[in-house]
């Protein structure tokens, strides 16, 4: 699926949508999600592993015990698409439900 890369006005406007997400100087965006412990994270990470291969769209991330460092970005178009965006917001509602 060929993807379009969003222009500067479309990645602000999607970033006022997401809470906590930066622009970083790359062109990728970036969240720092805080679990419980490691096991609530490890948990977070699986789910939303699942969420990324339907999409056929990966994170890069990191984990270090309770939190897991992600860093979003299309490398097919050098930059940002709707789809890191979508992506964005599932990773959200999957640390929303581990939190509750």
């Amino acid at each position: 699926m060929p993807y379009e890369k969003l222009t500067g006005p479309e990645i602000e406007s999607e970033l006022e949508g997401l809470d906590g997400w930066a622009l970083r100087d790359s062109g990728a965006i970036s969240k720092s999600f805080k679990l419980r412990n490691f096991a609530e994270a490890f948990g977070f990470m699986a789910e939303c592993a699942l969420l990324a291969e339907r999409m056929n769209h990966h994170p890069e991330w990191s984990n270090v015990y309770s939190r897991v460092e992600v860093v979003l970005r299309t490398h097919d178009v050098d930059g940002l698409t709707a789809q890191d965006f979508k992506l964005a917001r599932a990773m959200d509602r999957a640390a929303t439900r581990r939190r509750d």
